[in-house]
């Protein structure tokens, strides 16, 4: 019906070209003199131009474009050149070409911007390099190039979309927290640490196959001068539980801030030589059962990059199957929100939980409300940890609680 609607409009406009000329030549051949006819053959060549532009064929035309940032972080620029190839070397004049994608939030932040009149001429190659900058976070599919022409009066004027399909994904932007493990204690404590995540390197409890990724520290020379193998030493964990991370997806102004953080924790650990098991809840339920090498971040980090607050019922019935599943004693949730039922559902149904931390996103400057504060208090009065991070103490994190 578009299609229509736009092959309507050019005939009309057309039809308007052509009655131009009609009645510019007939008040000539009427009137007489030099005036009119000085009027018909000025009028003469816009015209012909109109109408050989009308015929012309855009959609042959041909686009491209190379990209020049590889990664793009959220809040970064991204930087391109499109060209355009043309086979007939017609003159093209008023050119606007732009990028079309329908992601609502690269849309929002090209708005009125980064359009890019030109004029072809007779060239049958043209390029032009554009910016865009602070970049929103997400997976954007440029759908393509948009051109539209006219003539010299905006007479006759085409559009066409160059279909060039390519996708960009901007990641989110991480923090460099130092990892720091609050507590280690050995299993025969009264209550394990809140991480798992250190080995006790002075306790060996045995041999393995070296394997790729292993810090030479660990290899058994002594085995390897014997056999001429490589075995790696094993040793007693400081702790025997694994951690589980968990974030909720809920609706909120806080939420980019809450996969930053989530991304910059996932990042720590892993850098670390640490493993985790993540969860991210939402209207599709995306679990990854171990996070411990850059592979596995690579797939977390594609993960966060197009995740969307997009939970449509409460948080503790979305998890509470899965928090029966869990087979892990130290939870570490990351929410914007801290709820009643949320803390409630954790104590029912994680059977096996010892440790449990709560992180709550903040904005800088963001007052706690009187029933939030119930709800944190509550859940420390369970045994929970629970912390209010805003942005700029995401670094220290893990070192603060361990002070706690």
């Amino acid at each position: 019906m578009s299609r229509m609607k736009k092959n309507i409009g050019l005939w009309g406009r057309l039809t308007s070209v052509v009655l131009i000329l009609f009645l510019t030549f007939s008040f000539a051949m009427f009137q007489g003199g030099f005036v009119s006819w000085f009027i018909f053959y000025m009028s003469l060549p816009f015209t012909i131009y109109s109408v050989l532009l009308a015929l012309y064929p855009i959609q042959h035309i041909v686009a491209s474009r190379e990209i020049h940032t590889t990664q793009v972080r959220k809040g970064g620029s991204f930087s391109a050149t499109a060209t355009i190839y043309r086979k007939t070397p017609f003159p093209l004049l008023y050119t606007v070409a732009s990028e079309q994608t329908h992601s609502p939030s690269l849309n929002k932040q090209m708005a009125g911007q980064h359009q890019k009149m030109v004029v072809p001429g007779f060239r049958k190659i043209s390029s032009w390099t554009y910016v865009i900058d602070q970049m929103p976070r997400g997976e954007h599919v440029l759908e393509g190039i948009h051109l539209e022409v006219a003539d010299f009066f905006g007479w006759v004027k085409k559009t066409v979309l160059l279909p060039v399909q390519q996708t960009i994904l901007v990641y989110p932007n991480t923090v460099d927290i130092v990892y720091r493990p609050m507590e280690s204690r050995y299993d025969q404590g009264t209550m394990a640490a809140p991480f798992t995540l250190v080995k006790d390197t002075t306790m060996t409890s045995g041999l393995r196959d070296y394997q790729p990724g292993d810090r030479v520290s660990w290899i058994h020379w002594k085995s390897y001068a014997r056999t001429q193998t490589l075995r790696t030493k094993e040793f007693e964990d400081r702790q025997s539980q694994e951690l589980f991370l968990l974030d909720d997806r809920r609706n909120s102004e806080k939420f980019e801030l809450q996969v930053e953080l989530v991304a910059s924790i996932l990042q720590s650990i892993v850098r670390a030589n640490s493993s985790v098991a993540y969860l991210s809840v939402g209207r599709n339920r995306n679990y990854f059962p171990l996070v411990q090498t850059e592979e596995h971040l690579q797939r977390i980090m594609y993960h966060l990059a197009k995740v969307q607050d997009d939970l449509d019922k409460p948080v503790d019935q979305a998890i509470g199957r899965e928090l029966q599943q869990m087979n892990t004693s130290s939870l570490l949730y990351v929410t914007s929100q801290l709820s009643m039922d949320m803390v409630q559902s954790i104590r029912k149904n994680a059977k096996n939980l010892s440790n449990c931390m709560c992180l709550v996103v903040a904005t800088k400057g963001e007052n706690l409300l009187a029933e939030e504060e119930k709800v944190h208090q509550y859940a420390r009065s369970k045994g929970f940890v629970v912390k209010r991070v805003s942005p700029e103490n995401f670094a220290t994190v893990f070192t603060e609680v361990s002070r706690q």
